[in-house]
């Protein structure tokens, strides 16, 4: 069975292994770097258990086990604000007019204006798993049990979220936006801005980007083509993402313009359809199958189960299921529909 729970020290070197093995891009937010993973992982721990330095915002860290073997098969992120105390930098996207009436010549340019106006909204981060898990149901659980999560801790987090999705890079690591643009102010490789990013203080964004507006017309064409587009091997997480409510704003990624998600949390298909249910009995493996959560803080877990309905309105689920979850009859689970 598939178990979505809060990431443990433990997990430490099979979290690597996964990020290691990714072709695209992760999220700054998963750092590939052991001692900083740890910290990570630590924070997350203290941030589950609400046990958090207040000058620290929670972040949680989440993983996704096969129980029957024990392997990890991937990991998903909420930071309650994005920055993290920090600027959360983007580019936004605009026009301006430029126009001669004595020429009697009008014409609409793209700009890119630096910007932290994302700042403080909830961000979804650091999902990735094992191809083999790509577009299955484990790749939606994955995903959506961090949305049952903020639906039972709702206070925890803002009326905003986000989400960053890689932009393009080609197979031999070139990334055309940052070869157009920022690598001329920061003089250093993608790969090396975006260590950086992960390991040390945002400040340094802000001290070396250009702080005027960038017209796109004087981009490379191949940059100007990428701007808003994802990383073909995230589609699949756009598509899950945009199906939970998410949709592209003015926004892109300051290092290589993939496109920024935005919605209204309790928009948010999960949160709207899911609903607490008390456990009744159990049954066979009839019925619909559904998301399933049980547990507060760092007790939180989330499964997939066949369930019904009792005329009561309460549900029955398998009773590997109960013991999935740690949870017994009278118990509260929250549920959504796969």
């Amino acid at each position: 069975m598939w178990l979505v729970r809060p990431a443990r020290p433990d997990d430490l070197q099979s979290i690597l292994e996964i990020a290691g093995a990714q072709r695209a891009r992760l999220s700054s937010t998963l750092p590939k770097q052991e001692e900083a993973l740890a910290r990570k992982i630590e924070h997350s721990q203290a941030s589950f258990a609400g046990a958090n330095d207040p000058e620290l915002p929670p972040r949680f860290l989440f993983v996704l086990e096969d129980t029957r073997t024990g392997t990890l098969h991937g990991t998903a992120g909420i930071d309650s604000r994005a920055g993290n105390g920090q600027p959360f930098y983007n580019y936004r996207r605009d026009a301006l007019i430029h126009a001669s009436h004595e020429l009697g010549i009008s014409r609409r340019v793209e700009v890119l204006y630096p910007s932290h106006g994302l700042t403080d909204r909830t961000l979804l981060c650091s999902f990735t798993t094992r191809p083999e898990r790509v577009g299955t149901e484990a790749f939606e659980l994955l995903s959506r049990a961090r949305m049952l999560f903020i639906a039972e801790h709702r206070s925890w987090f803002g009326s905003r979220m986000v989400v960053e999705i890689q932009g393009v890079q080609h197979e031999n690591g070139r990334v055309p936006f940052w070869d157009s643009l920022g690598r001329h102010f920061f003089n250093m490789d993608f790969q090396a801005a975006d260590q950086y990013s992960s390991l040390l203080s945002k400040t340094f964004i802000a001290e070396l980007m250009p702080p005027n507006p960038i017209y796109v017309t004087l981009l490379s064409p191949e940059a100007q083509a990428v701007l808003g587009q994802p990383h073909r091997l995230t589609v699949p997480n756009l598509e899950l993402l945009q199906r939970e409510g998410f949709q592209a704003g003015n926004y892109l990624d300051i290092f290589d313009a993939g496109p920024v998600l935005e919605a209204r949390t309790d928009t948010l298909r999960t949160l709207v359809t899911s609903h607490r249910k008390t456990l009744h009995g159990s049954h066979d493996d009839s019925g619909e199958t559904c998301l399933v959560a049980g547990g507060e803080g760092s007790g939180f877990r989330c499964t997939l189960a066949r369930a019904t309905d009792t005329l009561e309105g309460d549900v029955r689920v398998p009773v590997e299921t109960w013991h999935l979850l740690e949870k017994s009859a009278g118990d509260t689970v929250r549920m959504a529909p796969l």
